[in-house]
């Protein structure tokens, strides 16, 4: 069998497959997914990264550094978690869609040239906590138990627990009731 053949008729199994597991998804949930998704299992996924018990990650995340997750929080599609400075996720918590978690920034180097080195410093995300779609987390932000952060917030300061909060910058509006 000639070389185009071969994949030719591989690429057809994976076209034929794919399908399938887009058809299944669709069914059962009502959506379609970026194709990497389809075949990796998110609480897999989690558990390879050392993750809590039922936590999981939607393959298109990324996770840089050391990054700790507590048990059944949910890490959605298009993700940045970095832990090069140390980041830790609680328990229950829901981390949205886009959301970008930072442990360092580069200002320093990039304003010196790369002579001055990457600023680093832990984050933490509390657990029961809720962080809105696109928010980003500043480096060194410490977000407390029981919080929820509005859609597209720019967290540049720690935030008390049972709180709500939103904006850019990010600012608390009301505590909840624990």
């Amino acid at each position: 069998m000639p070389e185009h053949s071969k994949e030719t008729h591989l690429f057809e199994k994976i076209t034929s497959l794919l399908k399938s597991l887009r058809n299944g998804v669709s069914e059962k949930w009502k959506r379609t997914l970026p194709v990497g998704d389809y075949f990796v299992d998110r609480w897999e996924k989690a558990r390879e990264l050392g993750f809590g018990k039922g936590a999981s990650i939607y393959d298109s995340a990324i996770v840089i550094g050391d990054v700790k997750v507590g048990e059944e929080s949910w890490i959605g599609p298009n993700v940045m978690l970095d832990g090069s400075g140390g980041l830790e996720i609680g328990s229950w918590c829901s981390i949205s869609a886009g959301v970008q978690v930072y442990s360092h920034d580069s200002v320093k180097w990039a304003l010196s040239g790369g002579k001055a080195g990457m600023d680093r410093k832990p984050t933490k995300i509390g657990s029961r906590c809720y962080i809105g779609p696109n928010v980003v987390v500043a480096k060194g932000v410490i977000i407390g138990e029981g919080t929820v952060v509005g859609a597209n917030s720019v967290v540049l300061e720690d935030i008390p627990a049972n709180s709500k909060a939103f904006g850019n910058p990010c600012k608390v509006h009301s505590y909840l009731n624990e």
